[in-house]
């Protein structure tokens, strides 16, 4: 929506506001006018219901807006003594429009000091409901949002089956784009997979400021780029219209930031033309073909070397494919006495299907390619168009075209360009098993969504819930995404601390349950 459709549709509701509470406004001893008035009119209305002035703030954050929307229709009809279950429903039901009949047509009196507890079981539970979720929806949107890992992309960093808190405040928050949306779910209601919100109207967003930066190696969530488009490699290239904060969410580890010059040679990540170093916790890996002496590989071992990702005869006498396995899990296999031969899989075939789709690379031999940094210019040609077109037009929001050899932006003939943002390289360690910046290209920083900080639960997809105890990955459970060294559970410390806060609360109820009453 343009500045002036959002001042439209602001004044639209000022009015709808204003025709349905005016003469309550009079009976709570007010003006007439003051419901006229925006924002002094929601502060005016929080004084009538005898709620918090910063209520009112609420009432502008997007997504929480729509609940506390529903708690004040609520709390403005018990403040004129409509306070029954049915005049609760009547409220949520009609969508505050039940107040308008209250304003109009019945004689109603100003509860000055009503109590600010619902009178009936009904109306409490509502109550608490709305608070919860409104509380709820502010941490999910602006400081923490629980995630899970549905794919190998990461696998050995992040397993199948890991359960994460994803931190907002590390990179900043951002505020949400789309306007109306069920609280605390992504792009479709669970179980019935239905949209889950609308496409209109969409806000304008920003960033809060945050108190760490994306760097090379940080696991990050963000919106998949290429999710508005049915299927990216498809010529027609289809679009769904998708609102940037509903696209699908990926993890990846941050290869390049911006300014880097990104490129793989056999397999192995260069920084301009520096090798790049992983952390200890990262662990690459790569498709290997094993040939062995005829006797099979068993599954219990290969599970003890963390080889879970797949292993497939490749239709060749004793010869397999093995999907994902790390240098020091192929290290220790080739040591097996049945297994005679073992070759790492890289890719030198040219593959239409990578990013920009006009080079001769493959997924281990890839690159130089650019990472654009905000206020760097770049030089617009025939070759550098195919990796930055997208760039300026879909994330920077640009016209852009080519007439008799000469490139227009914005009608403008241009030679180069200066990017509005930053944009990063996000890939998969599971080289081989990842669909990640290599085919579908960069990530703009206002895609960006959190920094996995904590895994809460991890479970096992390969093991049946009849040994429960097998199945949970205890030694996963409360650990750190990021850090130095190997992983380390905090799940036994949370247990100690747990039993210690049970402790303390028993003696000190039982305490106060033997105090002699005077």
């Amino acid at each position: 929506m343009t500045l002036f459709q959002w001042f439209v549709f602001f004044l639209a509701l000022q009015i709808v506001h204003y025709l349905g509470t005016w003469k309550l406004y009079e009976k709570a001893g007010r003006k007439s006018w003051e419901a006229a008035i925006p924002v002094y009119n929601a502060i005016v209305l929080m004084k009538i219901i005898n709620r918090p002035t910063w209520w009112t703030a609420l009432l502008f954050v997007p997504v929480v807006n729509l609940i506390m929307f529903i708690v004040v229709w609520v709390e403005t009809l018990r403040s004129f003594g409509k306070n029954t279950t049915k005049d609760t429903l009547l409220g949520v039901l009609t969508l505050g429009f039940y107040i308008y009949y209250i304003n109009y047509f019945e004689e109603v009196t100003y509860k000055r000091d009503r109590s600010l507890v619902a009178t009936t079981k009904t109306g409490d539970t509502i109550s608490s409901a709305l608070y919860a979720i409104v509380v709820a929806t502010i941490v999910h949107t602006y400081v923490i949002q629980p995630f899970n890992i549905p794919t190998s992309s990461l696998e050995k960093s992040l397993l199948i089956g890991d359960f994460l808190f994803v931190s907002k405040l590390h990179y900043g928050p951002r505020t949400p784009k789309t306007a109306v949306a069920l609280p605390m779910v992504h792009d479709s209601i669970p179980f019935v997979k239905a949209k889950s919100y609308l496409s209109w109207p969409q806000l304008p967003s920003f960033r809060f400021p945050g108190f760490d930066e994306i760097k090379r190696n940080d696991i990050v969530v963000f919106n998949w780029p290429a999710d508005t488009v049915y299927q990216f490699r498809d010529p027609l290239k289809r679009h769904i219209d998708k609102p940037l904060d509903k696209r699908s969410n990926y993890v990846k580890r941050c290869i390049g930031v911006p300014g880097d010059n990104v490129s793989i040679k056999n397999g192995v990540v260069y920084i301009d033309n520096k090798r790049l170093a992983f952390p200890e916790r990262a662990k690459p890996q790569y498709s290997y073909t094993v040939v062995t002496d005829g006797s099979s590989i068993d599954g219990n071992y290969l599970y003890d070397l963390q080889i879970t990702d797949g292993v497939y005869p490749t239709g060749r006498p004793n010869e397999y494919y093995f999907v994902a396995v790390t240098e020091e899990s192929a290290a220790k296999l080739k040591q097996n006495p049945i297994v005679k031969s073992i070759v790492k899989n890289i890719a030198t075939e040219a593959d239409k299907r990578l990013f920009p789709h006009n080079q001769n690379w493959s997924q281990d031999n890839y690159g130089p390619i650019y990472i654009p940094a905000k206020g760097k210019t770049l030089a617009l040609n025939k070759e550098s168009l195919p990796f930055y077109r997208r760039l300026i037009t879909v994330y920077e929001h640009n016209t852009l075209e080519e007439k008799e050899g000469q490139i227009y932006v914005n009608g403008k003939p241009a030679i180069n360009y200066t990017f509005q943002q930053d944009y990063y390289w996000m890939m998969g360690d599971n080289r081989h098993n990842s669909e990640d910046s290599r085919y579908w290209g960069f990530v703009p920083y206002d895609h960006v969504v959190g920094k996995p900080v904590f895994i809460w639960w991890s479970i096992d997809p390969n093991l049946n819930w009849g040994s429960p105890m097998k199945k949970i990955r205890w030694n996963r459970l409360f650990c750190t995404v990021g850090g130095d060294g190997q992983p380390v559970s905090y799940f036994k410390y949370f247990l100690i601390l747990l039993a210690i806060w049970f402790g303390f609360d028993y003696f000190r109820k039982k305490k106060a349950s033997n105090t002699p009453i005077d």
